[in-house]
Formats: structure tokens, C-alpha cells, sequence
């Protein structure tokens, strides 16, 4: 929990005394009760991290506010997750009435543990497959690959993360069976189901386990040839720290993605997490210019029509959404709502995932500009996609957005949603 500061707030007192702002017009500009101002600036109330970015702005103070609420998150994923790809046996228990497990076990372990099921199988002591088997396999799991992502826009994780894993594995059994060229392109696809399932993972709230199966994603890719998907990784690793809201990690690891070695699709998604970690400091010029960045390069990617895309396929113009998540931090709330509006309806209404995961934002860029009816019709519809999807980050919006409009506890339309969104804050990882 933010604790009570004197530092922050004898710097909001003196910048805004500096800035020639009574505390009536900064609460205007802020949505802050000019009391609840007043007992930040003497240190009795706890600033928390959106007061900060909505006063950082207002007083143009380039990010000197925020940094002073932030907390330095330790043991961040500056690294690799060790392992290799055949360094492990995959166990999974699948329960039809209660939670399913996935679990990594060492091949010692199994040896050692004398291991037995009802029904076991194996397929290292087969020979060759011919081309053409391995090519069928590899069109059906392609094709397999779209609908699972087309599935995990309307559907909660846990449905769909045992099919997920089981045909990783598939795909990296099958790979040692088939020729050194139909390996390459089996062991590629196989990485993209294995970063599709960190994704996943990482929905469900279980974010060590995220980075387990991207850095499975890196190894099986580096199998196939593929360096790039470890540029990547980094990406995947910055949007852990990005929820974690630490920026300065974000921005290293970004940068780290930009390697001119890297495809232009993984460095212009990079540079897209590097504009939000700025966003996160309150740095707007270096924002702006990684968001530029990141818009030159995605139009110079090169298209692939076997490869699955690397990261989302849902999103007509990612810059433009990412612009509009990073208005928000910056706090700028209105152009943020304004700016989410418009990339939102060029969104399928398939992807619901996605439409959940900006809606929200849209809702807390409008609670936080004062505009709180507007928030509230924003957010109804979107409370049945919310229960379906059941996303751990989203779930960190949709607790941010209930505490903005817990200030508003009179309005009508806030004690209409009050009892649902309180229920869906709380949701447990699936």
C-alpha cells in the first residue's frame, strides 16, 4: 500500500505554488478533492501512483512527481529462465470437476520416481516419418494455431491451455522424427504455441510461469534456426514489468528488442513497449519518439503468409491503441479516452479479449478526466466479456477503475455497477 510522504508532497506544494495554481484549480484539473490534495501536500494522505501521473502533468513536471511514488520492483526478468528444450518430462493432470496442473519434471525425476499411469505411450523409439506425414501435421497445426488464438479472444485460459500444451509437445516430439528441414518449420511453430501459452499463463495472473514458457519459446525456436523470437521474449518479459509498473526495467528491456539484427516486426513491437515505459516515468518526449519509431518500422514488416504473426493479430493499428494506453499514463485522461475511442471501433467485435482489455482503459481514462457517466456506459457492456475472458491483467485496470469511481459513490450510474464490479475486481486466477 502507498505510504504517506512528506517529500512528495512538499514538492506538489511547492510546484504548484511555482506554477501559480491554488489547490482549487488543481483539484479541476486533477478530479482530486481539493481536501484530499491538501492532505497529500502535508504529508497526512498517501499519494497514490494515478494522483501522481494526473499531478505530474497538470504541473508539467516531466516525470519528477512519479518518481517519487515509484517503488523499484526486485528480482525484475532482466534474464533468461535457464533450461533447455530437452532438459524436462511435461506432466499434466486434467480434472473435469477441479483445477487441471501443468508440471515440468526433470528426466531423473521420473526415472527415479518409477512413474506409471493407466495408460502411457511413446514415440521416441519410432523411425522416420516421411515428408509428407510431417507436412500434414504441420498444415493441420498451422491452421489448428489461428483458431485457438481466434478462441482466446472469447474464452477463458483454462479452457484452452491443456490443447495449447499438448501440442507443443506434439510438435517437439514430432520434430525429432521428421527431415532437418521439416524440423526447422515444426520446431518454429511449436515456439509460437509455446509463447501463446505464456501469454496465457500470464492472463491467469501466474507471472513466473509466463516466463517459463517464453524462455521454452526462445529454445525451441533457436532449435529451429529461429533467433528472432528471442528478441521477442524481451518484449514479453518488458510487458511483466510493465504490469508491474516498473518503467525503468520496461525501457531496458525494450531497448535490448531493437537490435537492428531483429526483424523490423520485433523491433517496432519493442519500441511500442518502450514508448509505454516512458509513458510510465511521465517522460512524454521520449514516448512520442519511441512511438514514432515503432510506427516506421511495423510498416516495414515484411510480410510471411506461413509463419503465425508475432504478437497480436487483433489490432488494425497497434500504434494507435498503444498511443492511446500511454495518453493515460502520461496523464493526459481525455485525449487518452479520445484516442482509445477511435482505435476501438476499427477492433473486431470477435476479439473480445481485446475489446475488454482497451474498453477498460477507455472506462479509467474517462473516470479519470471527471467525465464519470461517460465511464460507467462505457463500462457496463463490457462486464459480461470481463467475466468470460477472466484476464489477471485487465482484472489490474478493472481495480484501478473501481477505485475512481469509489470518489464517486453518489453518482446513480456508480451505484449501479458498484456490487458487479466490486464482485469481478476479485476475480481468482482461472
Amino acid at each position: 500500500m502507498p505510504q504517506p510522504s512528506t517529500d512528495f508532497g512538499e514538492e506538489l506544494r511547492q510546484r504548484r505554488l511555482n506554477a501559480g495554481l491554488s489547490l482549487t484549480a488543481l483539484s479541476a484539473a486533477t478530479h482530486y478533492s481539493k481536501a484530499q490534495l491538501s492532505k497529500v501536500e502535508r504529508g497526512v494522505k498517501a499519494p497514490s501512483r494515478d494522483l501522481a501521473r494526473l499531478c505530474d502533468a497538470a504541473l508539467q513536471a516531466g516525470g519528477a512527481l512519479i518518481a517519487l511514488v515509484a517503488t523499484p520492483v526486485s528480482g525484475a526478468p532482466d534474464t533468461a529462465v535457464t533450461g533447455g528444450i530437452d532438459e524436462e518430462e511435461w506432466m499434466m493432470q486434467l480434472s473435469p470437476d477441479g483445477p487441471s496442473r501443468f508440471q515440468p519434471v526433470g528426466r531423473r525425476q521420473v526415472v527415479s520416481a518409477g512413474a506409471a499411469s493407466l495408460m502411457t505411450w511413446r514415440t521416441g523409439d519410432r523411425g522416420p516419418i516421411s515428408a509428407a506425414a510431417a507436412g500434414g501435421m504441420l498444415e493441420a497445426s498451422r491452421s489448428l494455431f489461428t483458431r485457438y488464438r481466434r478462441l482466446g479472444q472469447s474464452v477463458e485460459p483454462g479452457f484452452l491451455l491443456p490443447g495449447l500444451i499438448a501440442q507443443t509437445h506434439t510438435l517437439r516430439e514430432l520434430s525429432v522424427h521428421a527431415d532437418s528441414r521439416t524440423r526447422g518449420q515444426l520446431l518454429e511453430l511449436g515456439s509460437r504455441y509455446a509463447e501463446y501459452v505464456g501469454w496465457l499463463v500470464q492472463e491467469t495472473g501466474d507471472e513466473q510461469a509466463a516466463l517459463w514458457w517464453t524462455q521454452r519459446a526462445v529454445d525451441l525456436a533457436a532449435g529451429g534456426g529461429d533467433r528472432a523470437l528471442a528478441g521477442y521474449a524481451l518484449v514479453r518479459r518488458a510487458l511483466v514489468t510493465l504490469y508491474q509498473e516498473d518503467s525503468a526495467q520496461t525501457v531496458a528491456l525494450a531497448r535490448r528488442a531493437q537490435s537492428s539484427t531483429l526483424p523490423p516486426r520485433v523491433r517496432g513491437l519493442a519500441a511500442q513497449r518502450e514508448a509505454q515505459g516512458h509513458a510510465l516515468a511521465g517522460d512524454s518526449d521520449a514516448c512520442l519518439r519511441a512511438l514514432d519509431r515503432a510506427r516506421a518500422l511495423l510498416a516495414r514488416q515484411e510480410d510471411d503468409t506461413d509463419a503465425p504473426v508475432i504478437g497480436s493479430m487483433h489490432l488494425p493499428d497497434s500504434v494507435g491503441m498503444v498511443t492511446g494506453w500511454c495518453l493515460f499514463d502520461l496523464g493526459r485522461p481525455r485525449e487518452a479516452a479520445e484516442e482509445l475511442t477511435r482505435q476501438l471501433a476499427q477492433v473486431s467485435t470477435e476479439a473480445v479479449r481485446t475489446q475488454v482489455r482497451y474498453g477498460i482503459r477507455r472506462a479509467l481514462a474517462y473516470a479519470s478526466a471527471g467525465e464519470i457517466e461517460q465511464a460507467c456506459a462505457s463500462t457496463a457492456p463490457l462486464l459480461d466479456a470481463v467475466a468470460a475472458v477472466r484476464s489477471a491483467t485487465v482484472t489490474i485496470d478493472l481495480r484501478r477503475l473501481a477505485r475512481v469511481l469509489g470518489r464517486y459513490s453518489d453518482h446513480a450510474s456508480v451505484r449501479q455497477l458498484a456490487a458487479r464490479l466490486g464482485t469481478l475486481s476479485h476475480f481468482p486466477a482461472s
